[in-house]
């Protein structure tokens, strides 16, 4: 029997944990384990090559099985999906392609009877240029609809997140308009009150139909301010020091805040650009987020236990309340490529870590079965407008298509958006039609219906590692003790209340041998640890 972590609750009396930082009164996410669902590739109810409510309402049993507590749902509004529905064309209709509103009201509350929170991906950044409120703007400079939108005379040396500048001319009016992503989302105008109004109403309506709360996008990018100073650059490379974190944005997350607060027991986790911890920590705090997105833990590029360890004590040491955990999301390649070596056992090494570390957990759809990343053969296949960019700016560069095709790569985010393998089926079981994105080749091996039958394959070492977070409160709320590292040997303890649980995971090269005592009791694994966390019972 093979397993991966030795966690060992100790009987003797300790220090009691008092919680500090956060309210106590919303505690059901700090009990939760979060699953990411990536909406076009999760599950398809009618043969569109697109992924569905009904669809993901049909697969609801499975996430209950896993354990997860809370879903995270990748936007689902009305879009013309230029970056894959970030670009919101309506606040309050949902994307034809994923359903109707009762069809969002019954996946919502059929999660609800499981046990299961459904929070949703609110993008308040910009709008597409589709839009009824850009369409409107576009018009004319005295259209009521003008101010929506940020509009200058002449541009500033600011640069698009996608690549090339951030600033696009209207034909009509001789201005440009501001983008900090792709050219058809124009960044919404938060100085302006009418603005702040119309997002605040539109939350309210979706907190109406029942959602738990919202995951924020790119919230700190907010433009709060009529900045036009030119971003500093130093050595070819422009530094985000005026378009990025502005005066007005924290005021702007209060004005979200205080909606979210009219309703009991919501919850929002933020996605902050910055690798800076002291940028990070402002924004999780009373009044402002409950958790925020730590990318340099989870989005690390390749597997370092140093690195880990590392971000771990960071985040104790820096961060307010709890952090989050997670290796993968929609963003970056699948971890069981960047960090284990296509290893099931590294993979779910990783998810113990996950799983026992200090923080709220965020799975992303397929790793329980370890599902691998999809690269664009061709760059026809690339449906991912940032790598569709970057292979452009290569082709523009004087770089022949092979090596375009290489950066485009390199930047491309379908990697790790590939159809959920459910079964054996072509196209995963998502239809006999072609999907949306290229599948995996490896769908006949690694997916859902064979890995639940084997009784120690990765997805049923995720589904133990779950029941043993959701029934120990130490793994919930525990403080640290003790967390270390010795020579890839990764170990803490977590302590609530008269509870110690002790983990201990070896990343590292060979056998070891660990001393759990006569009076302690083995909730998971053994005490003979081989690498990547893998223990054998003798």
């Amino acid at each position: 029997m093979r397993f991966y972590a030795s966690l060992i609750p100790f009987l003797t009396l300790v220090t009691s944990f008092t919680a500090v930082g956060q309210s106590t009164q919303k505690t059901w996410w700090k009990e939760s384990v979060f699953y990411e669902i990536y909406m076009p590739s999760y599950a398809d109810s009618n043969g569109d090559g697109y992924g569905d409510f009904k669809g993901m309402e049909a697969k609801l049993d499975h996430l209950q099985k896993l354990g997860v507590k809370g879903i995270w749902l990748t936007p689902f509004l009305l879009s013309p999906k230029v970056d894959n529905g970030y670009d919101v064309a309506s606040y309050y209709d949902i994307d034809p392609v994923y359903g109707n509103t009762d069809d969002f009201k019954n996946y919502v509350a059929e999660a609800h009877k499981r046990g299961i929170k459904v929070i949703m991906d609110m993008v308040l950044n910009h709008t597409s240029t589709e839009s009824k409120w850009f369409k409107e703007a576009s018009k004319g400079k005295d259209n009521p609809y003008r101010d929506y939108y940020i509009w200058r005379d002449k541009p500033n040396n600011w640069e698009s997140f996608f690549g090339g500048p951030a600033w696009q001319k209207d034909p009509l009016s001789g201005q440009y308009y501001y983008h900090k992503f792709d050219v058809k989302m124009a960044d919404l105008n938060w100085s302006n009150p009418q603005v702040v109004k119309e997002v605040q109403e539109a939350l309210r309506y979706w907190l109406n139909l029942g959602v738990d709360g919202f995951r924020l996008d790119v919230i700190n990018f907010l433009t709060t301010e009529s900045i036009l100073t030119d971003n500093p650059v130093k050595e070819g490379k422009q530094e985000h020091q005026y378009d990025i974190d502005q005066a007005g944005v924290k005021d702007a997350i209060q004005k979200i805040r205080a909606v979210v607060d009219e309703y009991k027991d919501r919850f929002i986790v933020g996605e902050i650009g910055s690798d800076k911890i002291d940028i990070l920590k402002q924004y999780q705090s009373p009044g402002l987020l409950d958790v925020v997105f730590n990318f340099n833990f989870g989005s690390i590029p390749s597997f370092s236990t140093k690195r880990i360890y590392d971000e771990l004590q960071s985040m104790e040491n820096n961060m307010p309340g709890y952090p989050t955990l997670f290796f993968g999301s929609h963003d970056m390649p699948r971890i069981m490529d960047r960090l284990a070596g296509n290893d099931p056992e590294k993979a779910l090494a990783l998810a113990a870590l996950m799983l026992t570390a200090k923080g709220i957990p965020f799975i992303y759809y397929g790793e329980e079965i370890g599902m691998r990343n999809t690269i664009a053969k061709t760059p026809e296949e690339m449906r991912d407008i940032q790598g569709k960019t970057f292979y452009k700016l290569a082709i523009d560069a004087g770089k022949n298509p092979a090596a375009a095709l290489v950066e485009g790569n390199d930047h491309n985010r379908d990697k790790s958006r590939s159809p959920m393998q459910w079964d054996s089926s072509p196209f995963a079981g998502f239809s006999t039609r072609q999907s949306w994105i290229p599948v995996n080749s490896d769908f006949d091996s690694v997916n859902v219906e064979r890995l639940q039958q084997a009784p120690y394959s990765i997805l049923n070492g995720y589904k133990q590692l779950i029941a043993l977070r959701n029934s120990e409160k130490a793994l919930q709320y525990g403080r640290y003790k003790n967390l270390q590292l010795s020579n890839d040997l990764l170990s803490f303890e977590r302590i609530y209340k008269k509870e110690k649980i002790t983990v201990v995971i070896n990343f590292g090269k060979g056998m070891r041998k660990i001393q759990p005592g006569k009076k302690l009791r083995i909730l998971y694994g053994t005490d003979v640890l081989v690498e990547n966390g893998v223990a054998i019972y003798k």
